[in-house]
């Protein structure tokens, strides 16, 4: 459970000495405690005073991190329920499985389809970012084979599912050095399973059939010397698996209940159509984990959707690059336009020139992610801001023409545009719908 100031200053040497910047050790508790401060900033505090204190401020939820390298997954260290109250730190995590039950041309064509699951929206890569192999046979050689299979053949993080500690023990070492997510630890296997994950260093998936003996577990399995551990509920409905894992967020975040402060992870089965569902519900519902078994893109790509709109920063506009864009092959005598730098508006303003199929230039201005009109009014769309863009990028030098079309939302600044960069100013449409309409009777 999290201290109060007060608490935390009765540990605290109360010697005012203002090396950790703060004018009091009562400012600097009050500071720590609200997150506003770090313990070793305070340069005298006692071990014993640290041993407490890293205690009672570590993450309510524990960060869990596998797979290595570019591929590497973090899920966890969350510290909120709602978006709104601050914000999600690391994004849901979807995987798709592979049988160690399939032939090994069978087994090849599926991992590289999942390779293949790798999306772009609004300039933002996204995409499936494991690979989950299940123990369907209930052979530990053929689990080691499959597992050396996905090794080969993929670089994605690795999860090996198996309530088997036989079987566990011969793929993981196969792959240890991928430091895959490895699981089920059940009641039944616990120890054995935490054996596998302390001697191979990797961490583990706990598995029960309540929240109660889920939060028994976890203790046993943290006992054991297995810190990094991930947390699933065995044999529910839909309508339970969302209201337990709802309980499990806020008994760890609200209540500080450390047995059940781990992220989640959440298998998906049935229909096409049904994971799409499920796996949506149980990305709003804080799973940190969603494996499914469809390879479909048209299934993934609304899970992978719900990802990005769910754990973008509410605080952060999503962002392109100010610069200058080329639209199909532009000339010298192509138009010129500017929009904001906030990603929907540019995206929706390149879809809108492409479909005029003229060759065009976007000049994409810096307003800090913010849209035409919310720049404008917070004057972080001038003249003198396009005018420095204009200069900065050199579009002079790609045009023969001094053309500017510009939104007609913000037609009012057309004429002192016009003054700070001598060209002559045309006004867009209002709506980017009438843009190809506008391209081909207008600036033609």
């Amino acid at each position: 459970m999290a201290l109060t100031g007060l608490e935390i200053f009765k540990l605290l040497p109360k010697t005012n000495c203002k090396k950790c910047g703060k004018p009091t050790c009562l400012a600097f508790a009050m500071a720590l405690a609200q997150k506003r401060a770090k313990l070793e900033e305070c340069p005298d505090v006692s071990d014993e005073a640290k041993e407490k204190l890293s205690a009672a401020s570590a993450p309510p939820m524990r960060k869990v991190i596998f797979g290595t390298g570019d591929h590497q997954v973090q899920v966890g260290q969350e510290t909120v329920c709602f978006r709104h109250e601050e914000k999600f730190h690391n994004p849901a995590v979807l995987g798709v499985t592979v049988s160690d039950k399939l032939d090994a041309e069978a087994m090849k064509k599926r991992i590289e389809s999942i390779n293949s699951l790798q999306f772009e929206r609004i300039g933002i890569k996204i995409g499936v970012r494991t690979i989950t192999i299940v123990n369907d046979s209930g052979s530990p050689e053929l689990f080691a084979k499959a597992a050396e299979a996905v090794k080969e053949g993929s670089d994605l993080a690795i999860i090996l599912v198996t309530d088997l500690p036989d079987a566990m023990a011969a793929a993981v070492t196969k792959v240890k050095d991928r430091i895959p997510l490895i699981g089920c630890a059940t009641p039944k296997n616990a120890e054995a399973m935490a054996k596998i994950a302390a001697e191979n260093k990797c961490p583990l998936i706990a598995k029960a059939e309540s929240i109660e003996a889920l939060s028994e577990l976890t203790e046993k399995i943290s006992g054991s010397g297995v810190e990094d551990i991930v947390l699933t509920i065995d044999g529910e409905s839909v309508k339970d698996k969302l209201y337990n894992y709802s309980r499990i967020r806020v008994l760890s975040l609200k209540k500080g209940f450390r047995p059940l402060g781990y992220p989640t992870i959440s298998f998906v089965t049935g229909s096409d159509d049904d994971q799409v569902a499920l796996g949506v519900s149980c990305i709003c519902k804080y799973s940190g984990i969603v494996i499914v078994d469809t390879i479909e893109p048209y299934a993934l790509l609304p899970m992978l959707t719900a990802v990005m709109n769910i754990f973008t920063d509410p605080q952060k506009p999503v962002q392109v690059e100010p610069k200058i864009y080329s639209i199909g092959e532009p000339d010298e005598n192509s138009p010129v336009m500017f929009t904001t730098n906030f990603s929907l508006t540019y995206y929706t303003v390149e879809s809108d020139v492409e479909a005029s199929r003229i060759p065009s230039y976007i000049l994409v201005v810096d307003t800090e992610g913010t849209s035409v009109l919310t720049a404008y009014s917070g004057d972080k769309l001038n003249e003198k801001t396009v005018a420095d863009a204009m200069k900065k990028y050199g579009i002079e030098s790609m045009v023969k023409h001094r053309k500017l079309i510009i939104p007609g939302y913000v037609a009012v600044m057309s004429g002192k545009l016009e003054e700070a960069t001598n060209w002559e100013i045309m006004v867009g449409p209002r709506e980017c719908s009438m843009l190809p309409k506008y391209l081909k009777e207008v600036w033609n």
